[in-house]
């Protein structure tokens, strides 16, 4: 069988003689080949050599074009710092500037960085024809931040017609992206939709499920498979996430891989996820990574399962790791022998913090994957520096981001099990919950 194969008869539900293997090479492509992030994603000749050294070295069944979650922002008018490790990060928002929603044009391949991408789908759509390639389009929620800034979440309670008039624009542009992948030969469309996991149910069935919904079904007449993106702690909206009819879920090491195939399943649909992008792939060993990755082939099975990274793979993600892992998905023998040993404990001491909540301050601990790199990690801390001119030094605003050692061992101290996570002096406050500014500001105020 070819990869291709592998990916159409996981999201088909066939019965593999193994599940299907999806490595998110973004900006670790420019790893590969020596370049910064900022250059990698600028150019079509840049994504092509990465991925080029990806399928050399990983043997993947499939691969995104790119992992690039402002590329439509950019093209709407959205200001990006660019960084040399990282996707860049929205700076600025439009239709919180004076820009008019009206103003706004469904942007296409002659906007911003988006020609590059499309073409470099065309061609490695030609060069790898048996392996699928995923066109990641940004979700219409998350689009609608990078657009309005925190304020839709303000907009969602005090003005929805303008937050439904914001999504529903946002949605069009998704359906023109998967078209413009579609067209180029991409086999799957996959909208990621990270700050979805941010909002309760009703929320997401007031402001999502239908526009959401309607571009599944638009892929679906372009004859594509579909896939549902969510990372962070979804799964109070998984239930919905189904109901939207896409092809396939796909989560990250926030939920049990248990749940969503339950889930999944139940509704005729594939499932996708959930190696661990910091704990083993960045900063684990390659028996870690492998453990990991057995853990998740015992648990998704052969049938409808697709092995993938939570995430984009942070850029200097050993290759070893990646190495092991697509060595193991094909080797049965090495699967019985690991399942057979023991895993060692991590006995590695976390931070005493006993005397942290002595100063005459709030200690805000905001628990993140990165804010450069992670959206709703970016939106969350965006929120929480919107603190500081109410409460000056009264408040001391900290991130730990986990893919350091340090932020690891700073999660586990203060009980964190979900990221991103608000805690207030060492209280689990706001998890993968992006509240009101209002909302914050009255936790705060609680322990002043």
């Amino acid at each position: 069988m070819t990869g291709k194969e592998y990916i159409t008869g996981s999201f088909g539900l066939v019965e593999n003689d193994r599940p299907a293997w999806l490595p998110f090479v973004g900006c670790h492509g420019a790893f590969l080949t020596g370049e910064t992030a900022d250059v990698y994603l600028s150019n079509a000749e840049s994504v092509v050599k990465g991925l080029d050294a990806a399928i050399e070295k990983y043997s993947p069944d499939g691969l995104p074009v790119t992992f690039d979650l402002q590329l439509e922002a950019e093209a709407l008018g959205c200001r990006l710092l660019f960084s040399p490790s990282n996707p860049p990060a929205v700076i600025s928002h439009p239709l919180e500037e004076g820009i008019s929603l009206n103003d706004l044009k469904i942007p296409g391949t002659g906007d911003g960085r988006i020609g590059e991408m499309i073409k470099a789908a065309e061609i490695l759509c030609t060069k790898y024809p048996d392996i699928a390639f995923f066109g990641l389009v940004t979700g219409p929620f998350t689009l609608a931040l990078h657009l309005m800034g925190t304020e839709i979440f303000t907009a969602m309670y005090e003005d929805p017609e303008k937050a439904r008039s914001v999504i529903a624009f946002c949605s069009e542009v998704a359906k023109k992206m998967s078209e413009l992948y579609i067209s180029a030969g991409c086999t799957v469309v996959a909208i990621v939709d990270p700050m979805t996991s941010q909002i309760d149910p009703g929320s997401f069935e007031t402001f999502v499920s239908e526009p959401v919904s309607e571009i599944f079904s638009f892929i679906r007449e372009k004859i594509g498979l579909s896939s549902f993106f969510v990372c962070g702690q979804a799964e109070h909206n998984l239930e919905l996430m189904a109901a939207c009819r896409p092809d396939n879920i796909s989560v990250d090491e926030n939920i049990s891989l248990k749940t969503v195939k339950d889930i999944a399943l139940s509704n005729g649909i594939s499932f996708g996820g959930n190696l661990k992008l910091t704990t083993t792939l960045l900063l684990g060993s390659s028996e870690d990574s492998e453990r990991d990755a057995l853990d998740c082939i015992i648990t998704g099975g052969n049938k409808g399962f697709v092995l993938a990274p939570g995430c984009d793979l942070p850029m200097n993600t050993p290759v070893e790791n990646l190495v092991a892992v697509s060595k193991l998905i094909r080797d049965d023998y090495r699967q019985e022998f690991l399942s057979r040993t023991s895993v060692l404990a991590d006995d590695e001491k976390v931070p005493d913090l006993s005397g942290r909540w002595s100063k005459n301050r709030v200690v805000i601990d905001v628990v993140t994957l990165d804010s450069d790199s992670c959206a709703p990690c970016q939106y969350m801390m965006e929120l929480v520096n919107r603190l500081k001119p109410s409460f000056g030094d009264r408040i001391a605003i900290f991130e730990h981001k986990i893919k350091t050692r340090e932020g690891l061992l700073m999660m586990k101290s203060l009980g964190v099990k979900n990221i991103p996570t608000i805690c207030i002096n060492g209280k689990i406050k706001f998890v993968s919950i992006t509240p009101p500014i209002k909302i914050l500001t009255e936790a705060v105020n609680e322990e002043i």
